[in-house]
């Protein structure tokens, strides 16, 4: 695997160097730390040829994550879809569009169990028994199921109100669920004492580098099926920040390595809810810092991060890359996630709908090249959060069992169909 790939853990702000070890930050300027390649040693085993070889997981791509022997966890994650999507590029008007569909990504439906099976891999690598994290969702069943299978103990700690579908898909698993009374930012800073307080590995707060890394697999296979190429443009959802900049990462990564078919010049956009939007409102507003959105307030709430991690390199990536960032309202989110599933058979939750959404409208203010590539990631599957829906959707229609009365319907339809035509 890539033990000696690995040169160690680098800050993104000053540079240094420091060992592959449980540690997020740099302790002269407190940047935050993320884990460097030897390229010129990767590019003499990871050839297409390789990879091509290997079982159709995320780990195809194992020399640029930092696991040091076999994974221990999560060894089928990934892989997941790429398809076209004629119907929908019809319906936003464009030529070539693509969903990368990590709503049915093993085991918890999201792609968090790409980040999950390097952090959890490598946690068991360094010695922990107990592993935890902050969630607004996804990632708390992602660390529950995995770590169940890997025979560890986990603490997910979670805002008080969460979608009850994601309290479930966590709690199944057997781990220690705790709500916590504020929004993911109290929590989150409540898991960075905990995991000092008591030497725990929480995947993302010290297991962070190791962790972040593993949303690069989305890149890789986005590449791979787009016949190593890299898309005109990719959109993505945006929370902490994180998986916008590894995805940009991944393309970089592929190019330096020779594995792509020309550059790698995607223009990257990030999505997020207007209740909940301190990255994209940075990138807008041309801001030097990210200002916090102190109480967020959005259906979307696997995004509602107000202070993101990664929130100012994302918004100065999305800057160089000549991409742009929008939010929407929680009503364009319902309308976009009843889009995708009426055109494309994709039924995403919340955040889902927020990329359709921001897509729709950079496509339509003419940010989006209408005759380009371009990607967008579905992360995360709608059957976790079927509260948002509940209200907006028409209730079945009830009719006894008879044939009569079926063939009323049918024809009822029919004639209204006609009168809504006629009228037009």
């Amino acid at each position: 695997m890539s033990g000696e790939l690995v040169t160690g853990l680098k800050c993104r702000l000053c540079g240094k160097l420091y060992p592959k070890e449980a540690l997020n930050f740099c302790t002269d300027d407190f940047g935050p730390l993320e884990v460097a390649y030897d390229y010129e040693a990767v590019a003499r085993t990871l050839t297409r040829e390789a990879i091509a070889a290997r079982p159709r997981t995320m780990w195809r791509y194992r020399e640029l994550l930092p696991v040091d022997g076999e994974p221990t966890v999560g060894r089928h994650v990934g892989c997941t879809p790429l398809i076209r999507a004629d119907r929908l590029a019809k319906e936003l008007g464009v030529a070539e569009l693509y969903l990368k569909n990590d709503a049915v990504n093993y085991p918890t439906l999201s792609f968090k169990d790409r980040v999950v099976a390097v952090a959890l891999s490598k946690a068991v690598e360094l010695g922990f028994e107990t592993v935890g994290c902050a969630s607004t969702g996804n990632l708390a069943g992602s660390v529950a199921a995995n770590a169940a299978a890997a025979g560890l103990e986990a603490y997910v700690l979670i805002p008080d109100g969460l979608e009850q579908g994601k309290i479930l898909g966590a709690t199944i698993y057997g781990a220690k669920v705790v709500a916590v009374k504020g929004n993911y930012d109290h929590v989150n800073r409540l898991c960075s004492q905990i995991a000092f307080r008591y030497g725990w590995g929480f995947v993302n707060v010290n297991l962070r580098p190791f962790y972040a890394e593993g949303s690069k697999t989305m890149g890789y296979e986005i590449a791979e099926d787009l016949g190593w190429r890299a898309p005109d443009h990719v959109v993505a959802p945006m929370a902490g920040g994180s998986l916008i900049g590894k995805l940009h990462k991944s393309f970089r990564e592929l190019e330096t390595l020779g594995l792509l078919n020309g550059p790698a010049r995607t223009k990257m956009f990030g999505a997020q809810a207007t209740g909940c939007n301190p990255i994209a409102s940075t990138v807008k507003t041309g801001a030097g810092k990210v200002k916090p959105v102190r109480n967020p307030d959005t259906i979307a709430k696997s995004l509602a991060i107000g202070d993101p991690a990664d929130g100012w390199f994302a918004s100065k990536m999305i800057r160089e890359t000549g991409g742009w960032s929008e939010d929407v309202s929680d009503e364009a989110i319902v309308d976009a996630m009843r889009l995708l599933a009426e055109t494309e058979g994709i039924w995403a939750e919340t955040a889902g709908g927020v990329t359709l959404a921001v897509a729709r409208k950079l496509i339509e203010e003419g940010r989006i090249d209408r005759d380009g590539s371009t990607v967008l990631c579905i992360t995360g599957n709608g059957l976790k959060t079927q509260e948002a829906l509940v209200d907006h959707l028409p209730r079945p229609v009830v009719i006894k069992p008879t044939l009569e009365d079926f063939e009323a319907l049918v024809e009822g339809a029919e004639l209204s169909a006609g009168l809504a035509v006629a009228s037009m």
